[in-house]
Formats: C-alpha cells, structure tokens, sequence
C-alpha cells in the first residue's frame, strides 16, 4: 500500500483504540487503526467491566462484544474482612428497596478485544492493520503531527500514513508518551493471578475481595469454568521474597488461609499446577493535550489502581465523550489546529466528570485497605466503611453506583468520604462508650484521638489527590 491519508490515524486496537474507532466510524470519519499483533492478547488485567463501560458498549452498539465470551454477570461485590463480611450490588439509587439494575461483566480479556477488533474490521471507514508504530511524523514549520512511520513483519517493509489526527492509545507501555508528557506510570506493588479451576465462589455473579488480613484480594469469574484470583504484594515484600517461587510459598502460607474455605483447595492446585503471572499496579494522572494533531487515550494517558476494575470503563466512556466532542458538525474539519485543540482542552476537562470519580475512589479505597502505614486508625476506619455497607442499600446506593460508573457526580464522592468517615469516628467512640461520658469528660477519654486524625488523613490522602490532577 502507498502512503495513505486517513481523516484519523490510531495507535493501538485494545479497548480504548476500538471504541474510539467504532465511535468516529459512526461519523463517517476515514480511520486507520494500527496494532503491532493481531493476535489475541493474553493479560491478566482488563477483565473486569464495570455497569457504566457495558452501558457505554450498548450505546456504541458494542454489546454483541460481550456475547460467546464467557462474559460472567457482575451483580456486586461480596466484602470480608477480618471476621465480618458485607455486600453490595449494582442498584437504582433512586429508588429506597434496591432494585437491581445492569450489571458489569467479567471475563478473559482477550476474548473481549478480538470480538471488538472483529467488529470494527465490519466498518467500511475503518482500516485495521497489523504494523508497529516506530515514529511519529511532524511537519517540520509547525511541529503539527501529522501521522505514523510504522514497519511491518520482520520490520524491512516502512510505511507512512498520514492523518488529519493521531491517536495514541497504545497502553500503559506506550513507546510514545514521553514525547508528549512528563509523567510516567508509578507502581507500589504488584498484582498476582493465578485462575482458579471449577471453584466455587460463595456468591454467584459476584466478585469478591478480602480485605483486612495485609494488602487486598481480588477473585471473580472468568469464564464457566476459570476464577481469577488477584492478589496484591507490596513491590518492597517482592523484593525481600525475591522470586516466583517465593511468591508460591507466601501465597499457601500467608493468603490460602485468609479464603472462604470452599476455594482453598482450588487454590492450593492452581499454586502448584498453574501459571503465576503478575503486572504493575499502576497509576499516573491525565495531562491536557497540547500538540497539535494529537490527543492520548486509555492506559496512555491516565491510569488507577485497578483494586475497583475501572480503567476500561473509564477508557470506553472517554472514547464516546472525545467522540461527541469532535463531530463532523462541530469540527468539519480535523485540520483546524486552532478548534481541535479548544475541543481538546474541552475533553481534558468534561472527562472529569467520570474519570475523577472513579480514579479517586480506586486510590482512596486501595490506600484505605491496603496502606503500608499499619496504624490503629485505620482499623477504625476500616471497620466504619463495613459496617457502613452491612447498612443496607439507603447507605450503598449511590457510592456503588459512583464505582460503576453509572453516576458521574465527584462532589458526591466526597460528600461520601465525609459521610462514612464520620460513621466510622461515631461507631468507634460508642463502641468505646466515649459517647455515654458527659462532653466535660469526653475529651480526657478520647486517648486516641490522634490516630483518629491520623485516619482521616490516609482515607481521604487530598493533598495526593490533587497532585494526581485526576
């Protein structure tokens, strides 16, 4: 093929890439999305989709996706910590009993993003090639990007393709973002997986963590047969175990006792016959695009911790929003530098909306269960937010519609934090019988006020939060 030019070139056909293509397509925008393997991806994480990311497939006429996958129902999460446990599920805040509505998905990753690759192939403005993107052309006056240098099969073919704007939504390995950010991914620990075979989770269609007995756990269904069980090591106890051998033995002498005893023995077989796999729990804030010709998406651009399994939602919901944004009648023409960059300064700060909420409670709760600080504070904290959940729907409601992307309101996120943080603080000083002190003797009593103070501060970590710039 000569060179070519493209209304939009993409790099990168994984969640992201695909949805926006799908998304552009609809407008009739000429689309070229590059791939370096066609090949299903095999990865441990992207397996869990939240109600909002499966709405967002729906509204993009994606949710034939998700259908002779396996794709598992998420109807909620089943908590255990310590010796008490709580659940919660996806359901109408609106409406006091309840009532369930959608429901996310789980299942193997690469299943999901070979249907999607399958599906846009379907477009007739849409291009997909197997190349890998080896640079990023310029015009030399302006500094505009104008396209890709790409090679394919063993790398002795180069070819170059242009496009009015270029996508880079090729990962959390981007080969290209230091070009364009100054931020780079950050990890504290690691997920392990391993896939449990034929277990029984105690709840069906939903997943499940343990929380409270050292850094969390992560199990959900990923197929009829297969269970994903995620666990999170510090990178510090990594390095003091040394390697995956050392793993295996913490994982049957440290994690194996703290599960439901019903998977135990599953999980004792997959240590020993299975394959131990782990990736970077990464996260690194968004930046505002300022190149013109260019705009980052997905795990390029902004990632969490993936304790919530939220990054594909918050991609697939960015892919609709950047979309809308740039549609043929509000931007006819993707070679106005001056109006794509106003829409994309646009995005940066509309995306907001869904994107804040969802990454803030993914750090603020990761940190809130899993702090390498161990102090009694936490427990106390840690204990209110259970107990908060055991409340019913009236309390869950709207926080579990926040985590599923379904309300997109981040005041109301913090309106939560201080509401659950102030549960906590009360439940605690009744349990002590602070409360049942006249005021005069109450503050000789509350001994542990500072750890309290101490608490609040690593639940809500605001001065983190803001320098994520989520």
């Amino acid at each position: 093929m000569a060179d070519a030019n493209f209304d939009i070139v993409i790099v990168g056909a994984g969640i992201a890439g695909c949805t926006l293509a799908r998304a552009l397509a609809r407008q009739g925008r000429r689309i070229l999305i590059l791939e370096r393997s066609l090949e299903q991806p095999d990865r441990i994480s992207g397996e869990l989709l939240q109600p909002g990311g499966v709405c967002g497939l729906k509204d993009l006429g994606l949710e034939d996706c998700l259908e002779g996958i396996e794709a598992t129902p998420v109807k909620g999460f089943h908590l255990y910590w310590k010796h008490e446990q709580a659940t919660f599920w996806f359901c109408s805040p609106a409406i006091a009993n309840g009532s369930e509505v959608e429901t996310g998905r789980s299942f193997h990753h690469g299943r999901l993003v070979a249907n999607l690759r399958s599906a846009i192939r379907e477009d007739p403005t849409v291009t997909l090639i197997e190349a890998t993107a080896c640079e990023i052309l310029r015009d030399d006056p302006t500094g505009r990007v104008i396209g890709i240098k790409c090679s394919k099969g063993n790398g002795d073919l180069v070819q170059k393709y242009f496009g009015d704007l270029v996508v880079l939504a090729d990962g959390r390995y981007s080969n290209f973002r230091s070009q364009f950010s100054p931020y780079k991914p950050k990890a504290n620990s690691r997920f392990w997986g391993l896939e449990l075979l034929d277990a029984q989770l105690p709840l069906r269609d939903y997943a499940h963590s343990v929380l409270g007995s050292g850094p969390p756990l992560l199990l959900y269904q990923l197929g009829n047969r297969e269970t994903r069980i995620l666990i999170d090591i510090f990178n510090r106890d990594f390095a003091h175990l040394g390697d995956q051998s050392a793993v295996k033995s913490y994982i049957l002498e440290r994690v194996l006792p703290t599960l439901p005893a019903e998977i135990q023995d599953n999980l004792r077989v997959a240590v020993n016959n299975g394959r131990l796999r782990s990736m970077a729990n990464s996260w690194m804030p968004a930046r505002r695009t300022r190149v013109s010709g260019l705009v980052m998406l997905g795990d390029c651009a902004n990632m969490r911790h993936p304790m919530t399994g939220s990054g594909m939602t918050v991609a697939i919901k960015d892919a609709i929003l950047l979309a809308d944004l740039l549609r043929v009648d509000i931007v006819p023409d993707l070679r106005d530098s001056a109006l794509v960059l106003k829409q994309l300064e646009a995005f940066h700060w509309k995306r907001k909306r869904h994107s804040a909420t969802l990454n803030i409670l993914a750090h603020c709760l990761y940190h809130l269960f899993a702090s390498e600080v161990l102090v009694k504070s936490l427990e106390i904290m840690q204990r209110g937010f259970i107990q908060f959940i055991q409340g019913g729907p009236k309390n869950f409601a709207q926080p579990v519609a926040l985590m599923g992307g379904i309300i997109e309101k981040p005041f109301l996120l913090f309106y939560y934090f201080f509401r659950i943080a102030i549960f906590s603080i009360s439940t605690h000083l009744r349990s002590a019988r602070i409360l049942d002190f006249p005021l005069a003797r109450g503050p000789a009593l509350l001994g542990d006020s500072p750890q309290v103070y101490q608490g609040l501060k690593l639940h809500f970590n605001l001065d983190l939060v803001i320098k994520l710039r989520f």
